[in-house]
């Protein structure tokens, strides 16, 4: 591996451990479950996102055998937490839903870095090994989006971008498409293109 490569794992490891810091004195003894139909906003955010990953990393080692992109996935759930840390206010923390994010980080992070993995495990409070814990496993339900990012273009160049709920039927897409401002000087455009992002 190139030093340039040790370097990027070294600056990843961190940054893993300062958000496990960060959060550590804070988070919960017990694991609880998290109710999902409380959840809103940031919230739900995370955990879509934990979801998310934890599908992705499974199918990445499990299926397709491409680590790179596993551990890319475990990067952009570190990126959340990031996120989350800095969009929420530390009163307003769901430190159910952020030990869940820092737990499956870890584990996820235990097949490629099994040291630190499991100096953190211990670190959040866990006494039996990270090898020793479950695989996790995502849930559907959590995956499911509220609302979409649909990318408007006009003769193949963008023109807008908007979020509506998710499950709009067409003839409902096209109507809040058309009442956007940006859109009614189009009249005579020849071809419009809605592209989900």
């Amino acid at each position: 591996m190139e030093r340039s490569g040790v370097e990027g794992c070294y600056r990843f490891l961190n940054r893993v451990w300062r958000i496990a810091y960060y959060f550590i004195n804070d988070l919960p003894v017990e694991t609880s479950e998290v109710d999902v139909t409380k959840l809103s906003g940031k919230d739900k955010e995370l955990y879509r996102l934990i979801h998310h990953t934890i599908k992705r990393v499974t199918d990445d080692i499990a299926t397709r055998f491409n680590f790179n992109t596993a551990i890319s996935a475990i990067m952009e759930l570190v990126n959340g937490l990031y996120h989350y840390k800095d969009k929420v206010e530390p009163r307003e923390y769901n430190l159910a839903v952020v030990k869940e994010a820092i737990s499956t980080v870890i584990v996820l992070l235990a097949p490629f870095a099994p040291h630190v993995a499991e100096e953190l495990w211990e670190a959040i409070g866990q006494e039996e090994s990270v090898h020793r814990a479950a695989w996790p496993e995502y849930l559907r339900e959590a995956l499911v989006q509220d609302e979409v990012t649909i990318v408007i273009q006009i003769n193949g160049k963008v023109k807008e971008k908007l979020t509506v709920a998710a499950g709009l039927s067409q003839e409902e897409l096209e109507q809040e498409v058309l009442a956007n401002d940006k859109i009614l000087g189009y009249e005579r455009c020849i071809c419009v293109h809605l592209i989900i992002a």
